[in-house]
């Protein structure tokens, strides 16, 4: 079973679970088991095969689980609870179990599973600015986070590469920022090269509408991206009154950033809180909202007069602190609508933040502890080893990534909260995400294969806390479960023949050297831009 149950005893005696089984209980813990076990058409009715109990005194996304030769109890501390015990028991049938068929009967061995998360944060980052993704395979990718107890969906919806949420506001953003006339295809560090085809999408407010309550259903909670004011060549194609210069802007066809720049004037932060309003209004009530922060190359805000004229008004004595001003204002307006904002570690770095925020410390985990002992709530996610853009090993068979290598061992070895931390500490790390940027992501296939079965592992040390000494032979099992489901996953011994394609280049960046950099960068509050 992956994740790792806290609890899980082997009991006498097994259940027949046949398809169209009556299951009874409180209708919210019907709803969330059936969901997770559609293959088997469970029908609510007053007692059944499956009886589900309500005990908030489990606490949230709690459950116990006990089959035996009588049927299947579970007793859940909320929804998240009874839909994670279905994921369960779906999990002690074998894996044709998530193949449909018209009919279906299963025996359940006997057991006694009790169970809660150790992190509440168990997440997992889909950037479709660089590569669009549709909204069949966000919600594809939904069903497999609710299938492995993940439960953040992080939407990096903007940046210098593309925008990809309609506004009926500012509708330039979706007609002329959703997409680029060409893409680069030359690996990093080498001549740009291009593709010479148009790529471009977004999400209708409507279909943000529906992945949020998709799901919500599922248990898991959209957190939607909009970063700022960096990484924003592509709303300056749109609206270039919001930028900090003269410059002619287009949406970005190479990797890497730029100085575009969001100017930090008041007219700024009356455009972003409309689209903040927009945003919140179609996934409804949100309880955060990623600002970014990251990158941020503050030349233009410099060289602007007007600009430093705002910053000398507001007592401000660099423009690093006016970014963090920036920010705090965004976040203030966010907490005016009952959200907390989130942000990469740059901002933490940059200026004093609200006590609210939640910092991503994708620099390393050196500036997440900073973060943590200064109060602030942290999500673990460190280049190594929760970049899964990076390759699986230096090898040339694998497809095009950026740098090489993180492994699934080198994810499971991985502690959120590392033992060396004081109690404080460690209790401000509310949990962990991986990231798929999606520069040498293109296609779902693709996705696919980055994404998985490394996510397996961080399922496992997020819920779990650590990965347990037999989770390699748990997930040998496990990936049955994913060739039934159709997940074109890594294989652990290597990529097959089409899952090559563009050869990968090793050794050009190695993820070890790049953690060394940018965690000395960290300790500047003005190195912001490492991929200039």
């Amino acid at each position: 079973m992956i994740p790792r149950p806290n609890l899980l005893s082997n009991l006498s005696g097994s259940y027949e679970l046949t398809s169209g089984a009556a299951v009874s209980g409180p209708e919210d813990l019907v709803d969330a088991v059936r969901l997770a076990l559609p293959v088997l058409d469970l029908r609510p009715g007053d007692a059944g095969a499956v009886d589900l109990r309500h005990d908030p005194a489990l606490g949230p996304e709690a459950y116990r689980l006990v089959v035996g030769s009588r049927g299947v109890e579970i007793t859940a501390g909320d929804r998240a609870g009874a839909f994670y015990a279905g994921q369960s028991l779906h999990q002690l049938l074998p894996p044709a179990s998530y193949r449909f068929s018209a009919e279906a009967a299963w025996i359940v061995p006997g057991v006694r599973i009790e169970d809660a998360p150790r992190f509440s944060w168990r997440g997992l980052h889909l950037d479709v600015a660089r590569h669009f993704f549709p909204k069949r395979e966000v919600l594809r990718l939904i069903d497999l986070m609710g299938m492995h107890k993940l439960n953040r969906l992080h939407l990096h919806l903007v940046d210098d590469q593309g925008w990809r949420v309609e506004s009926r506001a500012y509708p330039r953003l979706h007609e002329v920022a959703s997409h680029r006339s060409r893409t680069a295809t030359n690996h990093y560090r080498e001549p740009d090269a291009y593709d010479e085809i148009p790529h471009g999408g977004y999400y209708s407010l409507d279909d943000l509408t529906e992945i949020a309550a998709y799901a919500r259903a599922r248990a898991v909670i959209v957190v939607p991206e909009i970063d700022v004011p960096g990484h924003a060549q592509a709303i300056l194609a749109a609206y270039p009154e919001f930028g900090s210069s003269d410059d002619d802007y287009q949406v970005l066809e190479r990797w890497g950033i730029t100085p575009a720049i969001l100017s930090p004037m008041p007219p700024t932060v009356e455009f972003l809180t409309t689209i903040f309003d927009e945003l919140i209004g179609a996934i409804g009530e949100t309880p955060y909202v990623h600002i970014g922060g990251d990158e941020v190359v503050l030349d233009h805000w410099a060289a602007s007069p007007e600009i430093t004229a705002y910053r000398d008004s507001l007592g401000l004595s660099s423009m690093g602190e006016l970014q963090a001003w920036f920010l705090r204002r965004l976040a203030d307006v966010l907490a005016d609508r009952g959200a907390r904002a989130v942000v990469w570690d740059e901002a933490f770095v940059s200026g004093e933040l609200r006590h609210d925020t939640l910092v991503m410390p994708w620099r390393g985990m050196g500036v997440g502890r900073r973060a943590a002992a200064a109060g602030h709530d942290v999500i673990a996610t460190p280049v190594f080893p929760l970049y899964f853009d990076y390759a699986e090993s230096a090898s040339a068979d694998e497809p095009m990534a950026i740098g090489d290598a993180i492994t699934v061992a080198d994810v499971a070895a991985f502690s959120p909260a590392p033992d060396d931390w004081s109690g404080e500490e460690r209790s401000r790390v509310v949990g962990a995400q991986a990231q798929l940027w999606t520069e040498r992501i293109p296609d779902p296939r693709t996705l696919d294969y980055r994404a998985w079965p490394r996510a397996c592992a961080l399922a496992e040390v997020a819920w779990s806390g650590s990965a347990g000494a037999d989770f390699p032979a748990r997930l040998e099992e496990h990936l049955g479960r994913l060739d039934a489901i159709g997940v074109e996953y890594r294989p652990l011994d290597g990529p097959k023949p089409w899952q090559r394609r563009r050869p990968h280049r090793p050794a050009t960046v190695r993820v070890a050297e790049v953690m060394k950099r940018v965690d000395s960068m960290t300790h500047d509050a003005e190195s912001t831009r490492p991929s200039v």
